[in-house]
């Protein structure tokens, strides 16, 4: 078996990001593995064709991504003070193409990745890479899936 000596984590910079962030912590801890961080930003407000001016919406979506990379920088900066080393970065553009890029340019051993399970919007907002990535990517990958929901029992008197 071959050593993980390096971890990239992917963020879409969503609240769920904190689960795969804390995984790729683990694991880098567990095996004593360089950790990347790249925040992807998928710009839904980009898309070519799109005229529909929303700018109430493009505010929101940048407030959202401003709370969310908060907190991931916190949970980062947190672990970098205790001595782990973590390289961060933020690309902005197709999300397969500048993952793969990171993955070949770092020589990835390990991609932590989202689960897709995210709502409609969620989807729109922050893309929908996942397929491709795993059928192209040279390395392993460790999906990390949101925690489940908890499925009401009807009520019986």
């Amino acid at each position: 078996m071959e050593d993980i000596n390096r971890i990239l984590v992917v963020s879409r910079m969503s609240k769920y990001s904190k689960k795969a962030l804390h995984y790729g912590i683990s694991l880098a801890k567990k095996y004593r593995a360089k950790l990347y961080v790249t925040h992807v930003v998928h710009d839904p407000f980009g898309i070519e064709g799109w005229n529909l001016p929303m700018p109430s919406l493009e505010k929101d979506y940048q407030n959202l991504l401003m709370r969310e990379r908060k907190e991931l920088d916190n949970m980062i900066t947190q672990e970098k003070q205790g001595g782990m080393d973590i390289d961060v970065s933020i690309r902005e553009g197709e999300p397969v193409k500048e993952i793969l890029s990171i993955v070949k340019d770092e020589s990835i051993d390990l991609v932590v990745l989202l689960a897709h399970e995210e709502g409609h919007l969620e989807h729109f907002l922050f893309g929908r890479s996942n397929e491709d990535l795993i059928r192209r990517m040279p390395c392993s990958i460790l999906l990390v899936k949101k925690e489940p929901q908890a499925i009401p029992v009807p009520w019986e008197p």
